[in-house]
């Protein structure tokens, strides 16, 4: 039997953001630990010239950067819902064999709300 660390998903939903705590916490130590490294070059390299200004103002400006991107989370991809149609072809084309008695597939589609002319139909 497979086991998996990731639970398999069968909609379109993100991850919850207690999930993704890991992800943001490892960026978040990261850009501190560059914002600590320019700190450092910004001190030690000699003589001063404008690259010590690069690092100081990465020193200064990193901290906030690295709040607003581990706040972010997943929320900036986009979702796009799944098509349940294409896996049932995939899965047996040759057990999909219609049958004579089966009910017709009713398939129901939604439209945006500007592509419908005003007073005019959906359908």
């Amino acid at each position: 039997m497979k086991t998996s660390t990731h639970a398999q998903s069968a909609t379109s939903i993100p991850r919850a953001p207690r999930d993704e705590v890991g992800s943001r916490s490892m960026r978040y130590l990261i850009m501190m630990g560059v914002r600590v490294a320019c700190f450092i070059l910004m001190v030690a390299i000699q003589p001063y010239g404008w690259y010590t200004w690069v690092f100081g103002a990465a020193a200064i400006f990193l901290p906030y950067i690295a709040v607003v991107l581990a706040n972010v989370g997943q929320d900036g991809k986009a979702v796009h819902a799944e098509n349940p149609e294409r896996e049932l072809e995939a899965a047996a084309p040759a057990a999909r064999e219609p049958e004579a008695s089966a009910p017709p597939v009713i398939r129901i589609t939604e439209t945006h709300p500007a592509a419908v002319p005003p007073g005019g139909d959906a359908s």
